[in-house]
């Protein structure tokens, strides 16, 4: 069982700033990088914060990410977008996407937009927050063009990603719904972890290398590798192939279909879906009626082992409270990896290391 350093907030973006200084960062993207990922671990998706930052620079240095890139519009077609991240970091020309689509969203009264060759985009479940942030319903199909990790329905070895579906919509005077989910029954950055941690994961979440059932976290993250499963059997592997054939075929022009594992760069497509509710029928009325359903449902008596009815997004707001009073867990082998990852980009890791208060 791997120890964990809890680094305070405030230390642990000093830390990360320095570190991500290393890609060549201008400081803009530095923030944009560092704020995303912290936010990812603050809300409890510890896959898809900060323990990110060892892949993003083994992907920069065989040339698959590329600092201080911005997003390029393909087509214009007013409500309609495509663009291309240019491999850039999906912290910067994700939410360079989104700000365009949301203008657009916000004159045509909805917008799509399909943005393709990003690298890894973090946590969808962001981008939906800048959306809602603008009043705006927003749905996310994504596909992920790395090494396969997630087998399908009834097959025995893995062919696509944990091609994740996010949906976003304002409330009224009440946090937002943000439903984002993997399809695949656990995301692979938290088998990462719990590979990193010495723990086990629950039955039914993996195979190994030869189709088999194992709690064994190593067959998602070290060769002979394994597959992780879909959620929910087949619904699960559905939603995986409709955001392969959306957020990739559709929105990026490249799917999931080899075994190649021999490069480190993570690149997303996303079709995302943008809709201006004030501007589709009766604001006063579908925000009466959203909150109707909403107090309905969240007014179910909980039943033994809960303590309330929550919507999706309130278990992230609940963790960030934590997280933000306590500070930031974070297990001693990734915090090695992060200072592996900061000398191969030539920081000082013994000064990230201080930084983050660790010594």
């Amino acid at each position: 069982m791997s120890a964990n350093h809890l680094i305070a907030v405030d230390a642990l973006h000093r830390a990360m700033r320095l570190l991500v200084r290393g890609f060549g960062s201008g400081e803009a993207e530095v923030n944009a990088v560092c704020d995303n990922l912290i936010e990812a671990n603050l809300t409890g998706h510890d896959s898809h914060g900060i323990g990110m930052l060892p892949r993003y620079a083994a992907s920069f240095l065989e040339g698959g990410l590329q600092p201080n890139a911005h997003v390029r519009t393909v087509l214009d077609a007013g409500a309609l977008l495509r663009l291309d991240g240019c491999a850039g970091f999906g912290q910067v020309v994700g939410g360079e996407a989104m700000a365009l689509g949301i203008e657009r969203a916000r004159t045509h009264g909805c917008c799509v937009l399909a943005l393709g060759n990003a690298h890894h985009l973090g946590r969808i479940g962001a981008w939906a927050e800048q959306a809602v942030a603008a009043g705006l319903v927003s749905l996310h199909f994504v596909n992920v063009i790395s090494r396969g990790i997630v087998a399908p329905y009834g097959g025995s070895d893995a062919r696509f990603g944990t091609n994740p579906f996010t949906a976003g919509i304002p409330l009224k005077g009440r946090a937002p719904l943000i439903l984002d989910f993997a399809t695949s029954v656990i995301a692979q950055g938290k088998t990462r972890v719990a590979h990193n941690k010495g723990e086990r994961v629950p039955p039914e979440h993996l195979i190994d290398d030869q189709g088999r059932p194992t709690t064994d976290p190593r067959y998602s993250v070290i060769e002979p590798f394994g597959a992780i499963l879909a959620f929910g059997a087949h619904k699960g592997y559905g939603m995986a192939v409709l955001c392969e054939l959306l957020g990739g075929a559709l929105a990026a022009g490249v799917t999931q279909h080899t075994h190649d594992s021999s490069k480190k760069r993570v690149l997303n497509g996303m079709l995302t879906v943008l809709i201006d509710p004030a501007q589709l029928g009766d604001r006063t009325a579908y925000e009466a009626e959203m909150l109707t359903f909403v107090d309905w449902v969240t007014a179910s008596p909980p039943r033994a082992g809960f303590d309330r009815v929550r919507l999706a997004g309130d278990p992230e707001r609940e963790w960030r409270a934590r997280r933000m009073a306590a500070g930031v867990p974070v297990d001693a082998t990734t915090w090695d990896e992060i200072l592996g990852a900061a000398a191969k980009l030539g920081v000082d890791s013994r000064r990230v290391h201080a930084e983050a208060g660790l010594g």
